[in-house]
């Protein structure tokens, strides 16, 4: 019979798609106290930072309105975790014990300091205050003053897409082929919309200098901009690697397949910034949601003494927005590489917005009114499936 006189202390790391899921999902058992620990006294859905940017939509949202009975939040930066005392350490100089932790940090953005110029002057947008700084900036410009996107992702593309239809002049430069993760047929259809929109697409073009007033290609053309947004690569917080646990190069904490770090049973981690047997899931919500659900199941069971369950999951298909009507949805083999297959035009751009931007909000909510609602899984892929990791380096404390 389960004691629960017992208490079990669990700090949740983060409270962004996968740590608020995996605070609302912890409350399955009464027994155990949740204390989520966040930068911000908001939820920023970072799938609207593209929209906040552009003024079209707003992406802070009240912890008030998404975390169920029982979570504790805490307006804080953890900056270590002891792992020896069973401490998080915080910014503030308190330090919080733990019988478990859940690692659910995110990403962040990861502009190169080897490009001359663009951390003095290119505008990220991966955080909320990036966004903040950066939409105050276009509105300082004049509406015609051209703008630059670095960065052919799908975070570039949409920013482009948004910005475009707002009126703006935008340069998309991407250093690669644009939407690489795409097949074909669906990077002509992303193509052709940005071309027909007014968005000048800069393929193979790499960045070599960033400017006050625009780009240097390595070729040593100009390409002018008011504004540089940098959108090219996600890095990941340090607090993993100052905490004395192995990660891979990016910084992801090392876990086994039942995403508990390998250096630490007392730690299971979820969203962007982990990489379980060193295989990480592309970033994103998609993926973060049913890790944290899978990581507070994980919790859970060893608090009960049962054997944590191993990740089976793979991605199915992935969706990007072309301003408010219009996007692209790729589907994808189980190793997350493309098929033929695709949908174009508004009925994508529904699917983005309905689900791909609607839908992670209503998924933290339903935790909230009754957790274990949502499933693990994600759609028909299945993690067994994928080819083994190639080597990767690995960071040791």
């Amino acid at each position: 019979m389960t004691d629960f006189n017992a208490i079990t202390k669990v700090v949740v790391i983060g409270g962004g798609y996968a740590g608020a899921v995996a605070a609302n999902r912890l409350r399955l058992r009464r027994d155990v106290e949740i204390t989520l620990v966040n930068p911000r006294p908001q939820f920023i859905e970072r799938m609207r930072l593209h929209q906040f940017v552009a003024g079209t939509h707003e992406a802070a949202i009240g912890y008030d309105t998404l975390l169920g009975a029982g979570v504790r939040l805490i307006v804080d930066r953890a900056v270590r975790i002891d792992t020896a005392a069973r401490r998080v350490e915080l910014g503030s100089g308190r330090a919080l014990d733990y019988d478990y932790v859940v690692y659910a940090v995110g990403s962040t953005a990861a502009v190169p300091a080897s490009v001359p110029g663009a951390t003095e002057f290119a505008y990220p947008i991966a955080e909320f205050e990036h966004a903040q700084r950066l939409r105050a900036a276009l509105a300082d410009v004049p509406a015609q003053a051209p703008i630059v996107v670095v960065g052919g992702g799908l975070t570039g593309i949409e920013t482009a897409a948004e910005l475009v239809e707002q009126g703006l002049v935008v340069t998309l430069v991407s250093g690669g082929k644009l939407a690489a993760n795409f097949s074909n047929p669906a990077r002509r259809s992303v193509t052709k919309w940005l071309s027909e929109n007014g968005v000048e697409v800069r393929e193979q073009a790499r960045v070599g200098e960033v400017r006050r007033d625009g780009v240097v290609l390595t070729d040593g053309e100009r390409v002018p901009g008011a504004i540089t947004i940098w959108t090219a690569g996600f890095g990941v917080p340090e607090l993993a690697a100052r905490s004395g646990l192995r990660t891979d190069e990016l910084g992801r904490l090392l876990t086994d397949e039942t995403l508990t770090s390998i250096d630490d049973e007392r730690i299971v981690a979820a969203g962007d910034a982990v990489a379980p047997s060193g295989r990480p899931l592309r970033m994103s919500c998609y993926a973060a949601q049913p890790l944290g659900a899978q990581a507070a199941d994980n919790v859970l069971a060893r608090i009960a003494g049962d054997e944590p369950a191993v990740l089976d999951v793979a991605f199915t298909a992935c969706t990007v927005g072309l301003g408010s009507r219009a996007g692209a949805m790729q589907f994808s083999r189980r190793d997350d590489t493309p098929v033929p297959m695709y949908l174009g035009g508004r009925t994508a751009g529904w699917i983005k917005e309905r689900v791909g931007l609607a839908g992670p909000i209503g998924t933290i909510r339903k935790e909230a009114r009754k957790p274990g609602a949502i499933p693990t899984f994600l759609g028909l892929g299945r993690r067994k499936d994928l080819s083994p990791a190639e080597p990767q380096g690995v960071s040791k404390p």
